[in-house]
């Protein structure tokens, strides 16, 4: 029987074909699986520019240059300035301000504007001490802070102080409002040597720069013992009609008003409030 055919048909399917086959493939140099067109990297950029691609590229690059060269031709070049051009400015311009410091502070950080001004105010007969208008409700929390943190300051300078709580004695509110000439008055009011100083943001700022206690310079200090009278509270009960504010009149035979303390029958401390 010939097999001879069948051999030949079936070498495909021949083990030792295909690998002898694939040896003599694996004989030919690698280098020349690189040669081919397909391959080569010069050459397909050599075709790139070649095609159509290419033009469109090459086209932009001259539009390009078009264009810069339109704009080199409209566009004035610039010139650095010069000093003829610094002469031709107006001379219009505001000159700098001359400093008003004066001639002996040498800058800025050694000139200190005076904080308080010669206030037209004057509470006459407390030349010899501080006085705080103030008041203790606590109605209005900002208020309350305000006068304590004050009272607190001059309390620190140990000098004569005189502490008016509107709240407890209503004749210190008129008094403070015929004094400035306002109804609306906003506390703490201080007067230092009868003359007005401001409010609580007033005081603070002299505190901080120092001049409070160049305005308390020469006032006399108050003892550290509390008032034997009134323990520092400024006010007691009245003796007459014991804060009730009503006194029977025998002659009358009838109740009536208390002249002899204020509306929350309180009587000032004679030692204090002297």
């Amino acid at each position: 029987m010939d097999y001879s055919d069948k051999t030949s048909d079936n070498s495909m399917l021949n083990r030792s074909f295909t690998v002898n086959r694939s040896i003599e493939i694996t004989k030919e140099p690698l280098y020349q699986l690189y040669t081919s067109p397909a391959l080569q990297r010069q050459g397909s950029i050599k075709n790139l520019y070649n095609s159509s691609f290419g033009s469109m590229v090459s086209a932009g690059f001259s539009l390009k240059g078009k264009v810069k060269k339109l704009c080199s031709i409209f566009e004035s070049p610039k010139e650095p300035p010069n000093s003829s051009n610094l002469q031709s400015l107006p001379s219009s311009l505001p000159s700098p301000k001359k400093s008003s410091l004066p001639a002996e502070s040498k800058s800025i950080a050694d000139y200190t504007p005076p904080l308080v001004a010669d206030s037209p105010f004057r509470l006459p007969g407390t030349e010899d001490r501080v006085v705080i208008y103030f008041t203790s409700l606590r109605g209005i929390r900002r208020t309350f802070q305000d006068c304590h943190s004050i009272r607190m300051i001059f309390r620190g300078f140990r000098v004569n102080l005189d502490e008016r709580d509107i709240s407890m004695d209503v004749a210190y509110k008129k008094e403070l409002h015929k004094v400035l000439g306002e109804n609306n008055v906003s506390l703490p009011q201080v007067f230092v040597k009868g003359k007005y100083i401001g409010g609580s943001d007033v005081v603070k700022q002299l505190l901080e720069a120092g001049e409070l206690a160049r305005l308390l310079k020469g006032l006399p200090l108050r003892a550290l013992k509390p008032c034997d009278a009134c323990n520092d509270m400024r006010f007691f009960p009245c003796t007459s009609c014991n804060g009730s504010r009503k006194v029977f009149d025998e002659d009358e035979e009838q109740l009536k008003r208390c002249l002899e303390c204020n509306e929350n029958g309180l009587v000032r401390c004679p030692i204090c409030c002297s």
